[in-house]
């Protein structure tokens, strides 16, 4: 078979079910951005992938057009019909579909049963002086492709007989000489690929399907009533119209699947099929021949209608048999096998060797450490993938025929990791609205009330050192000026928030941003302070200033968080492309219900009057300016641990907006 492609993909039907992986014996399928495509060096063209596609988005290739051009040329054209006809036409008398095919403008009508009479005889002969050798029947021509290109050993195994097909037309070209032109009508889109193989050419000029001739027949008008009766033109055929059904073969050609010997084995089906030619390349199948159907017998190939179940069409098929062998001619059958028995029914094989090399262990390993197959244990064999298990399907993409995301605990995974990054996102989103929400607000309030708050406290003040140390409205007087400073630090802090809208980057070296932000703040003396510096590079391209306020605000906590005392940890730690720095106190800890609110502006656990709740809100605003990331883990449960909070600063070296 050529690289033509036989099975086509309508793209905007594939929904990436990977049916067709799974179904599809020779693993001719590739996935590529989501789409499935054959690959037509690959392909047998059993036709399995347009069985299951549900999406019919599996298309065979349509001979159609070429069939009404041999129609329509001055040649004379003969329709040979496969023995399974009647799974496909059962509701239609044999005769009237012969009369509309000869409606259709085919000269010739006739039954591919008696090429099959013909092969049949061909494979008795085979067995009965074979001398020890072994053999692969091949009638099913999806077979012969499948062992050419997979298991390419065993071509000289392959029974040197043509198809009853081929039969057929060499019968046909016998009695009517090499100008008639032939065109197969059966169940099977292999024998497109058949038809045109280097190895049969000019045998048969086209394939149609049953489905094809149904659409030929409905493009030219033709119906079964009003259409004429007529015969079958000659020869016609005896047994060999058993052959579309399992083992049909076998009693044509009298060769008995006898339990007790195993000399014969006879299977169909794909999962069957490619098990034994496995077993009879190994030698474990015991068998002189294997008789061995791509699908449950012809009768359900890809180009025939899905509506009607397997038993119903053997029924048909065997009630035509017995029909036809009840009105045969058996002595003009007779005659006319021996004229043909001297017919050159002999075929040649070539390898078409498709097998891909296996990856070396470490590529493999590679492969399945990247789909999350860390373990034998994750090694699940779903096969959701279209593959029986994790590995072929690693083999699989190392061959480029398939991709990570066909990995369905695979794909789960990154959804679930997705799914977080999103949370995350929504979560840093929502605390960057309410930071922009602070950062009107403070503007206003610099312009509103930081002027009138001025007036307040000068005159408060005034007020407090013209007031007698005795007097009854001194102590009132203290309070308006207490809580009048109060409003100037929120005021203060609200514009400082309101300011952290630029980042200015240049080299700092983070020892000594630390060593600066605990220069401004005042250490107790029961609280020891611990630097522990645990990379060499210790250099980031930061805005100096603003990374003194974040550490300024965290250290602050963390004393504040230590009122008996306590050990405050400052870690600096990094990699080639990120600085992190660890504020670590050993304090009371912060509550679990309290840990999601810390980051929003007002929020503090502190006592009344001694927090603003804005440190914390400007710290984290600072970090995300920086491309950063800010994260607190802490414990205020004695029973769990030692209790304590570190807060971890992620920073990018370089770049940034």
């Amino acid at each position: 078979m050529s690289s033509t492609c036989f099975v086509e993909t309508i793209k905007e039907r594939c929904r990436v079910c990977y049916t067709c992986v799974r179904e599809c014996p020779a693993k001719a399928i590739r996935i590529a951005d989501g789409q499935a495509e054959v690959i037509p060096e690959r392909c047998i063209a059993c036709g399995n992938c347009v069985r299951v596609c549900s999406q019919s988005a599996k298309q065979a290739a349509s001979s159609v057009e070429q069939v009404l051009t041999l129609l329509s040329g001055d040649q004379p054209v003969a329709a040979i019909l496969a023995p399974s006809f009647p799974a496909e036409f059962g509701d239609t008398d044999y005769r009237t579909l012969v009369g509309m095919l000869r409606a259709a403008g085919f000269d010739l009508v006739c039954e591919v049963a008696f090429g099959a009479d013909l092969v049949a005889r061909q494979y008795e002969r085979i067995l009965a002086t074979c001398n020890g050798r072994r053999f692969i029947s091949t009638t099913c021509p999806a077979i012969v492709h499948y062992v050419e290109r997979y298991h390419p050993g065993l071509v000289d195994s392959l029974a040197p007989v043509v198809s009853p097909m081929v039969a057929t037309a060499r019968v046909l070209h016998a009695i009517h000489g090499p100008e008639l032109r032939i065109v197969f009508i059966g169940p099977c889109i292999a024998k497109k690929a058949e038809a045109i193989s280097p190895h049969l050419a000019g045998d048969v000029d086209a394939a149609l399907t049953y489905l094809e001739l149904r659409q030929m027949f409905g493009l030219r008008d033709i119906f079964p009533a009003g259409t004429p009766p007529s015969e079958f033109d000659p020869p016609h055929s005896g047994t060999g119209g058993l052959f579309p059904i399992s083992r049909g073969m076998l009693q044509a050609a009298n060769i008995s699947e006898d339990l007790m010997t195993g000399e014969v084995v006879a299977t169909e089906g794909r999962s069957h099929v490619l098990e034994a030619i496995k077993e009879f390349e190994s030698g474990d199948l015991g068998a002189r021949l294997l008789e061995a159907l791509c699908c449950h017998g012809c009768i359900m190939g890809v180009g025939i209608n899905a509506d009607t179940p397997l038993f119903h069409r053997r029924r048909r098929v065997r009630e035509y048999v017995c029909g036809r062998m009840a009105a045969l001619d058996r002595d003009q059958w007779r005659s006319d096998i021996e004229r043909f028995a001297s017919l050159d029914l002999r075929r040649t094989f070539a390898p078409n060797d498709q097998r891909m090399p296996a990856p070396q262990h470490d590529e493999l390993t590679e492969i399945m450490i990247r789909m999350g197959k860390l373990r034998p244990e994750d090694e699940l064999n779903c096969g959701a993938c279209g593959y029986e298990t994790c590995r072929e399907h690693a083999f699989a993409i190392f061959k480029g025929l398939a991709e990570h995301e066909m990995c369905l605990p695979y794909t789960i995974d990154q959804l679930r990791k997705t799914i977080a990054q999103l949370a995350n996102t929504q979560e840093a989103l929502m605390q960057s609205e309410k930071l922009a929400s602070m950062g009107q607000l403070a503007a206003g309030i610099a312009h509103e009330v930081n002027n009138p708050l001025g007036v307040v406290l000068m005159y408060a003040h005034l007020l407090l050192k013209e007031c007698d140390e005795h007097s009854r409205i001194r102590e009132a007087l203290q309070t308006i000026v207490e809580q009048s400073d109060r409003c100037k630090k929120i005021v203060a802090g609200l514009l400082n928030f309101a300011r952290q809208t630029k980042v200015v980057r240049y080299p700092v070296e983070m020892p000594d941003l630390v060593r600066r932000a605990l220069a401004t703040l005042t250490v107790p003396l029961g609280i020891s302070v611990r630097i522990e510096q645990l990379t060499d590079d210790v250099t980031a391209e930061l805005d100096r200033d603003q990374i003194i306020q974040v550490l300024t605000n965290l250290i602050s906590n963390a004393i504040a968080a230590m009122p008996t005392g306590g050990v405050l940890t400052i870690r600096i730690e990094g990699d080639a492309h990120s600085i992190k720095l660890s504020v670590c106190d050993t304090g009371a800890g912060i509550p679990e219900q309290n840990l999601s609110k810390i980051f929003e502006p007002f929020f503090t656990t502190k006592p009344m009057g001694k927090g603003t709740g804005l440190g914390l809100a400007v710290t984290y605003g600072i970090v995300k300016m920086h491309s950063g990331d800010i994260r607190v883990q802490s414990n205020a449960d004695p029973r769990v641990g030692p209790t304590g909070t570190t807060f971890t600063v992620m920073l990018p070296r370089t770049g940034g907006p």
